[in-house]
């Protein structure tokens, strides 16, 4: 009799509550969203690269001193390497199968970014207040 009830269950009903697709669709939707700030930053920042290029330490000190451009440049920062770490932990999601290889690839990379989003932050943030 337990056999004849399991076979009238539905495919949705043996996988409902199995796994969380509100944090799969969060993940898609943060990629997203950084992907789109990261156009107009990316932007903005190149033609001050191009403008900078060749200017000396002193000129670039004194552009960053501007309190919008520091905020372009902290927003880009934040921007890519948000977008980075999201990028990255899908490809070790779907690329190591091993869970404590993924567990310590991940903590690795996500340490990593961090890091270097960090010190470019800090960075910009020497610029703008002449440290």
């Amino acid at each position: 009799m337990s056999n004849n009830n399991k076979s009238m269950r539905s495919p949705l009903k043996s996988v409902r509550g199995l796994g969380s697709a509100k944090e799969g669709v969060q993940h898609w939707w943060l990629q997203r969203v950084t992907a789109v700030a990261l156009v107009p930053l990316v932007l903005i920042l190149a033609v001050v690269v191009l403008k900078l290029g060749t200017a000396d330490h002193a000129a670039v000190a004194a552009a960053f001193k501007h309190p919008l451009l520091a905020v372009v440049a902290l927003l880009g920062v934040l921007a890519v390497f948000w977008h980075l770490k999201l990028g990255l932990q899908v490809v070790i999601e779907d690329y190591i199968h091993t869970e404590g290889t993924k567990l310590l690839v991940q903590l690795g990379t996500t340490f990593a970014v961090f890091l270097v989003g960090a010190l470019s932050a800090l960075s910009i943030l020497k610029l703008f207040f002449g440290a």
